[in-house]
């Protein structure tokens, strides 16, 4: 049994780093989705729902943990285009605790009312936005990537007008739970105020709760340890984003934390197939976060984040753990894949050839992305199961010969997951475009729930047959 441990670590940084704020008063609660798993991970599983709906939506305080929502300041790069009039502005840190592996974790919303930050916007989160947060968090999780958890959802009874949605549409308010809302804007938001010591406040903060290997004799050596820390994880964020085919969309600094870990979903996509000019986002018009681009991307945004420590360190010392940015991304790519595939290494080198004859084979193909890991996990321990895929005649052709010796040249690694259930059926857990916009239509039109919910057991059951475990950026 895991018991709450509340914490107030954020009241280390002073008000340049967040304000105080008022939650929104909804009209309704309706309590939609509670994370049970992770919420007996940090001693919450035994609140009851009425109780939930009075922390999550309603936002009481929860005992010895924050007493008023701070909502968080920050700046960052939108596609690549500086903007100093960022911040929370339809969301705050709620509260702060710790879970079953004595990591310091944030609960934080998004829909949850005005802030300063708000500018034009209403403070508010569609009930659609909320579900799709749940999905893609969920489905990450279960293909190994280091992700924030969406903790709750709550619709909330309000009418919302958006331009990319049908409107009126319903509202809601989510809770992630996450190990950081330190984002590469919130250094960013120091450097264009030059504020060194504010700077050196953060790196400590971040190195004390997040990466204690990080710490050097002096302030500049624990800047460049953060930066070759962040760096690392950050390597490894991405690479777990190439080998699950998944399309965050919105790659802007302010998107980006520095435990490493993805968060924050808005118009994200799963691979239909192998195709690395894939886009998101339909105002991506220069298809800046396509899919192949991400590493590339990502790279630039920690380029940002390394200038903001130019205030405390040498430029030359940041370049070099900057420099490291690619090897690490090399290193993590293939063992991303391996693992999704449950494959054990067999060399870098041969790891290299399998994934440029897979993705290869799939670009030319369209071979449906989940289909090909789901029917080939265990390489060879697969290989009658793949013969009942809906995929089987392509697997059938020759093109695809060198692709199966490389395959069947890996040892499965953990092969006894293959006994699991969810590997009994033809078709894998996924998130298709037309698989999410279905789930969502039957809400929209019936208030009907249970495609929604099934679809979510589906996803927990590839959590537990896949077993991966995502790097725990402590």
């Amino acid at each position: 049994m895991t018991l709450f441990r509340p914490e107030r670590a954020i009241l280390e940084l002073d008000s340049r780093f967040h304000t105080e704020v008022e939650p929104a008063a909804f009209p309704q609660h309706k309590l939609r989705w509670r994370n049970q798993r992770w919420a007996e991970r940090v001693g919450l599983d035994g609140v009851s729902d009425d109780a939930w709906i009075d922390h999550f939506g309603r936002f009481a305080p929860l005992e010895g943990s924050l007493g008023t929502p701070l909502a968080l300041a920050y700046h960052g790069h939108q596609f690549k285009t500086y903007n100093p009039q960022l911040g929370d502005g339809r969301g705050f840190l709620f509260a702060q605790l710790r879970d079953d592996q004595n990591r310091l974790l944030d609960l934080g919303t998004k829909g949850s009312g005005q802030t300063p930050w708000s500018r034009r916007g209403d403070g508010r989160l569609t009930l659609k936005g909320g579900v799709r947060e749940i999905l893609a968090a969920s489905m990450l999780e279960a293909l190994g990537v280091y992700t924030s958890k969406a903790f709750s959802l709550i619709e909330t009874g309000e009418e919302l007008h958006r331009g990319d949605e049908p409107s009126p549409t319903r509202s809601s308010v989510l809770v992630r739970l996450s190990h950081s809302h330190v984002r590469f804007g919130t250094f960013q938001r120091l450097a264009h105020a030059g504020d060194a010591e504010g700077t050196a406040q953060l790196v400590d903060y971040c190195i004390r709760h997040f990466h204690p290997s990080a710490a050097g004799a002096d302030t500049a050596a624990s800047a460049a340890g953060l930066l070759r820390e962040v760096v690392r994880v950050t390597a490894d964020l991405a690479a777990g984003w190439m080998a699950a085919g998944f399309v965050h969309g919105v790659l802007n600094t302010d998107n980006m934390v520095v435990t490493g870990e993805s968060f924050d979903y808005g118009p994200w996509r799963f691979l239909p197939y192998s195709d690395p000019s894939f886009t998101a986002a339909y105002f991506d018009e220069t298809k800046l976060y396509a899919f192949g681009r991400q590493p590339s991307a990502v790279l630039w945004n920690l380029s940002q984040f390394a200038n903001c420590l130019t205030l405390l360190a040498e430029p030359a010392d940041l370049e070099r753990e900057l420099a490291t940015y690619e090897l690490a991304y090399r290193e993590a790519f293939p063992r991303r894949v391996l693992d999704v595939l449950g494959l054990k290494p067999a060399g870098a080198d041969q790891a290299v050839e399998l994934m440029k004859a897979l993705f290869g084979w799939m670009g030319q193909t369209h071979a449906t992305w989940p289909q090909v890991f789901f029917d080939w996990f265990g390489g060879e321990a697969s290989s009658e199961r793949a013969k009942a895929s809906p995929l089987a005649g392509l697997y059938a052709g020759a093109d695809f010969e060198d692709v199966r010796g490389l395959l069947l040249a890996h040892t499965p690694e953990r092969p006894e997951r293959l006994a699991h259930p969810y590997f009994r059926g033809e078709l894998p857990a996924s998130l298709l475009i037309e698989e999410v916009e279905a789930l969502w239509d039957r809400i929209a039109d019936a208030d009907d729930w249970a495609p929604l919910y099934a679809h979510m057991d589906r996803i927990e059951a590839a959590r537990q047959a896949l077993s991966l475990q995502a790097i725990k950026h402590v």
